[in-house]
């Protein structure tokens, strides 16, 4: 492979390879733990956690808080010294770039506390809609207020959460369930959570409540889509090992089915937490062979079909799907994920346009896309400074000459070494 520059990236087609990968810790499970850890009483060791753009936002807000935070071993381990939901500065102003999970889960765990906070991000995440959860804070007291009421910055004048039910709706992102279910233990009264529309990316809920559970909370699950957080209990300081990342592993997995080799992940498997780990289910219907233990998965390629896929649980793989769909023997329609349309970039209209630069025929949906595979074409890859885009249109460039990647660097959001690991492969 060509050495990277910070522009841009050339990859290099492979043959078939039999590959043992390990993705880094997730993202979503880091950002998680830092959390419930820094809310926790006691002490909380994170081991193998993700080193990444993201994760530094959240550990460098709470550092900013004046929470204790120490990384050690290159920060795959990280010590937190939980306060009790206290933060010993309550008067501040974060940062937090294009980090999603770290705006939303400190919008709501800072309600929660008696403080002054601003949350503010980069232009794209002024972009990316946050007034669902800052509705849901307000319903049960929380006095937070967002610019046009939709969008960060965010500003927190709070004495504290009252709590009582308010209602949230599911359909633009889950993250807005999951940071009021982890602050809801620290507010004065039971919270009850009514949850409308179809919650997309389902999964990461059951893992908000895994991780919450994991840090000695439970939240009682009576109903359908109708949550409830009883108050006056606390995290407890725990040790927590974080899994690896199943979104990162997507383009492991997507790398065996494009070159037809063998791509085994361990440390994840059928008993992971994560629901992306579901990606290999639709891979093995393209026409993948998928094996699978406690804690390992395995996918050796084979000849690629055209399926449909709702993929509204698993939305952030669906961009790789979408790639590995460019070689299939006919359509794949994709749906389910208008959601991704506030995500780093519109998700799917930069997939449309890059795959269209390849050659391909793409219908474009209100949720999904239509991807109709023909001839290709070498083209430059833009990424609109989307790690995700990024790293789906690299693994084409494992079976298809004349790829390149701009702005590789925007990688550096979850998986900053993922070209490194890339390029061991044609090593």
């Amino acid at each position: 492979m060509n050495t990277p520059s910070t522009q841009r990236r050339e990859i290099h087609p492979i043959g078939p390879r039999n590959i043992v990968a390990r993705p880094p810790g997730s993202k979503s499970l880091t950002n998680r733990a830092l959390l419930c850890a820094a809310l926790a009483e006691g002490e909380s060791t994170i081991t193998n956690a993700l080193v990444s753009d993201d994760t530094r936002y959240m550990a460098g807000a709470l550092r900013q808080l004046g929470l204790d935070v120490r990384e050690r071993e290159e920060g795959t381990r990280i010590s937190v010294s939980g306060t009790g939901g206290r933060y010993p500065i309550n008067r501040v102003k974060l940062f937090v770039g294009n980090a999603g999970t770290a705006m939303r889960f400190l919008t709501a765990a800072l309600a929660t506390s008696a403080g002054n906070y601003v949350l503010d991000g980069d232009a794209r995440m002024r972009e990316r809609p946050i007034g669902d959860l800052v509705n849901a804070l307000r319903q049960l007291g929380g006095a937070v207020t967002a610019r046009d009421g939709e969008y960060p910055p965010v500003e927190i004048i709070s004495t504290g959460l009252r709590g009582g039910t308010c209602t949230i709706d599911g359909s633009t992102s889950s993250q807005y369930l999951s940071a009021v279910l982890m602050a809801a233990p620290y507010a004065q009264n039971d919270v009850v959570i009514q949850v409308t529309g179809n919650i997309v990316s389902a999964p990461y809920i059951d893992m908000t409540l895994r991780v919450m559970r994991d840090f000695g909370i439970d939240a009682d699950v009576p109903e359908s889509n109708r949550y409830t957080v009883r108050a006056g209990r606390r995290y407890r300081g725990t040790q927590y090992t974080v899994e690896p990342d199943a979104s990162a592993a997507s383009y492991w997995f997507a790398a065996a089915a494009v070159t037809g080799g063998t791509v085994r992940v361990n440390g994840l498997g059928s008993e992971s937490i994560q629901g992306d780990v579901r990606f290999v289910e639709l891979l093995g219907r393209m026409g993948g062979t998928v094996r699978q233990g406690a804690d390992w998965t395995e996918v050796i390629g084979g000849d690629l079909h055209g399926i449909d896929a709702d993929m509204r649980d698993i939305s952030d793989t669906a961009m790789t799907l979408a790639v590995v769909a460019l070689l299939a023997d006919g359509p794949t329609r994709i749906t389910g994920i208008a959601n991704v349309r506030v995500k780093e970039s519109d998700r799917i209209a930069a997939v449309a346009t890059e795959a269209r630069k390849l050659g391909a025929e793409v219908d474009e949906l209100p949720d999904g896309l239509v991807i109709h595979p023909r001839p290709f074409n070498a083209a430059e890859i833009d990424t609109y400074n989307d790690h995700r885009i990024a790293m789906s249109f690299a693994i084409l460039g494992l079976r298809q000459p004349g790829i390149v990647i701009r702005d590789p660097a925007c990688v550096a959001k979850t998986y900053p070494t993922f070209f490194d690991e890339l390029a061991t492969l044609g090593a």
